[in-house]
């Protein structure tokens, strides 16, 4: 990697990985002495700085940027990748993959919990420094947040391309500016340093074990948006991830918590926001404004994430089809999804509105952050066991001492579930629901399909006994199930009473894996008299473009001629059964999320004038 690209994938990382755990300074020291539980005292000040410095060394620099950046599922990352590393490392297993498959998905489902919290505690707790540059601006907080927030979700559709560039200088300068307002406040009181001591940790622990127990429910929002890391190695790569992190964004946090530590050993008066504390007066409003702009990056990055994961898990089948709009015709991975913003948008109102301040947020956040890193840890053992085959007590001893940990943080935000965890937890089992009831109705319907479908060979077999008449051009019959004949085909012959010179029968298939090559897309098998079986393959990151991939066929000696080929598709409408299959209220779910997904004809790029759609009914 030459030294120019590297600089600017540095950058890169810096204004999109590091948002979410770069505005933490914001919020994180202040809700640790926030509800008055731990006594503002200098031994407790240094204890807790301490347990930050150490959480931010163990949790994001030893276990995510030294250990999980290393497992890379064909170079990306993020909680998918690794469920699909996980599952397929133990694909011989299969009571353990179904484990493991539903515990990702789940994993999967609370992100979209911390995607409501994020954005909300963010953007709030930044203009939030108005109260402190003017204490009448108070009652403007939430309106102002909820105007910035509205900006945010309405320019999605456009793209982030235009302003993109801009997101890496601008978090550069507000890591640079959280490393000077630090510093200032070090220089003034550099005994504070001595909080870097894991001794003052272990101290803190031992004097008060149930308040270092309380605390940690606060002390781990100083490293949310670890996940970030992990999540998008395959925008940057490992390098420039790692260069960002020990270069500047963790020297940048660390110094800032120390410089609010040491500010609060001068002036424990102003425990009520420590961070804009800092600043002296004439940079307030300056300082309200870089905060809000790093904050909105942060909140960008969320919900760009939240787009590329939807996309993911719809191609991995727990989602329905979704409507997909691509917002640059460069980057394929640039997509916005309507139904995503505006969900996502409406919840991050209610947070906004229901909770107030940052500081009631906060007791919402850390529940879903902790389960993400608990999975996160879980899933590593089975990767580095069962993928890279390292020795089982290697393994443990690699990951336990993680999970320890990560079960620490997460049991102290247990005791949070009723001051507001519930919210998050709520939205990610509406979700987890939502995603297992859509993967077991697409199981019941694909079985229940079988169950009546017909065996292509011998169908083709006998219908070229006495074929029908043959028109011209090519026939392509998408068919979710290779080896048996489309219902579409059964209804054409029904009715048109004509099959065509050429027909493709073509199964798209996703798999466990981010990325397909062309040299692997495309699998043929002769049928005979100008039929064939297609197979396609798609990873979960792959566009998958159909007509695209058929052009691969001239390699196989069949031509394809696009204004000669009409795409035949089976529209299947669920009828929910009583006494079999999944639950009642379940099967009427599955029936309305099949019957409002978004045509299969847009998810697979078809040309929309070109597409014959024949219907039937089906029941569960």
């Amino acid at each position: 990697m030459r030294g120019k690209q590297l600089a600017a994938l540095t950058l890169g990382a810096i204004g999109v990985v590091y948002g979410d755990i770069g505005t933490s300074p914001l919020y994180a020291f202040k809700e640790v002495f926030a509800h008055g539980r731990l006594p503002l005292t200098p031994e407790n000040i240094l204890g807790i700085l301490s347990l930050m410095f150490w959480t931010l060394t163990v949790i994001v620099s030893l276990k995510y940027v030294t250990l999980i950046l290393r497992a890379d599922n064909n170079g990306e990352g993020g909680l998918v990748a690794m469920l699909a590393l996980a599952s397929t490392a133990v694909k011989d297993k299969p009571a353990m993959r179904n484990r493991l498959l539903a515990l990702g998905i789940f994993g999967t489902a609370i992100f979209f919990g911390d995607g409501v919290i994020t954005p909300a505690i963010s953007v709030l707790s930044a203009v939030e420094g108005l109260e402190v540059a003017a204490p009448g601006l108070e009652r403007f907080v939430v309106p102002v947040t909820l105007v910035v927030l509205t900006a945010l979700f309405v320019v999605q559709k456009h793209g982030t391309g235009g302003i993109g560039k801009f997101f890496g200088p601008i978090t550069l300068l507000w890591f640079l500016v959280l490393a000077v307002l630090g510093l200032i406040h070090i220089s003034r009181n550099p005994a504070v340093l001595v909080a870097m001591s894991p001794h003052m940790a272990l101290g803190f622990i031992l004097d008060h074990p149930g308040l270092a127990f309380l605390s940690l429910g606060a002390i781990i929002l100083c490293a949310t948006g670890a996940e970030a890391l992990y999540a998008d190695m395959g925008h940057f790569g490992k390098k420039p991830i790692r260069l960002a992190w020990f270069g500047l964004v963790m020297p940048a946090l660390v110094l800032n918590y120390f410089g609010q530590g040491a500010m609060l050993l001068a002036h424990p008066e102003n425990v009520g926001n420590p961070f804009y504390e800092m600043a002296p007066r004439w940079g307030l409003y300056p300082l309200v404004g870089l905060a809000t702009c790093a904050t909105v990056i942060a909140s960008q990055a969320l919900i760009s994430a939240a787009f590329s994961v939807t996309k993911q898990v719809v191609q991995l089948g727990y989602m329905p089809r979704l409507r997909l709009l691509h917002t640059s015709v460069n980057e394929t991975g640039q997509v916005y999804i309507p139904f995503v913003n505006w969900t996502l948008y409406g919840c991050i109102v209610l947070a906004v509105v229901f909770f107030g301040s940052s500081s009631k947020l906060a007791a919402a956040y850390g529940i879903t952050v902790t389960i993400d890193m608990l999975i996160t840890t879980i899933m590593t053992f089975f990767v580095i066991r069962y993928a890279w085959k390292m020795a089982l007590p290697l393994c443990i001893l690699a990951t336990g001492f993680f999970f320890v940990i990560d079960l620490l943080f997460f049991s102290a935000n247990v005791l949070k579930i009723a001051d507001g965890g519930w919210f998050p937890l709520m939205i990610g089992a509406i979700m987890f629901t939502l995603m297992m009831t859509w993967r077991d109705g697409r199981h019941l319907l694909s079985e229940r399909l079988r169950s009546d479908a017909i065996e292509l060979k011998p169908f083709l077999e006998a219908v070229f006994i006495s074929p029908p008449q043959r028109v011209s051009g090519t026939a392509v019959f998408l068919n979710a199930d290779a080896g048996t004949t489309p219902n579409a085909l059964l209804h054409n012959l029904k009715h048109n009473k004509v099959l065509h010179q050429q027909n493709l029968f073509v199964t798209v298939k996703s798999h466990e894996v981010p990325w397909i090559g062309f040299d692997k897309r495309v699998e043929v098998e002769s049928l005979g008299h100008n039929c064939w079986q297609i197979m396609l393959h798609f990873g979960f990151k792959n566009e998958p473009d159909v007509p695209e991939a058929l052009k691969l066929l001239k390699h196989q000696g069949i031509q394809i001629d696009e204004m000669e080929t009409s795409y035949f598709l089976s529209r299947d409408i669920v009828i929910p059964s009583i006494g079999r299959g999944m639950a009642p209220w379940r099967e009427k779910l599955f029936a309305s999320m099949h019957r409002n997904a978004a045509g299969i004809a847009d998810f697979l790029s078809l040309p929309t004038n070109r597409v014959v759609e024949l219907g039937s009914k089906v029941e569960l």
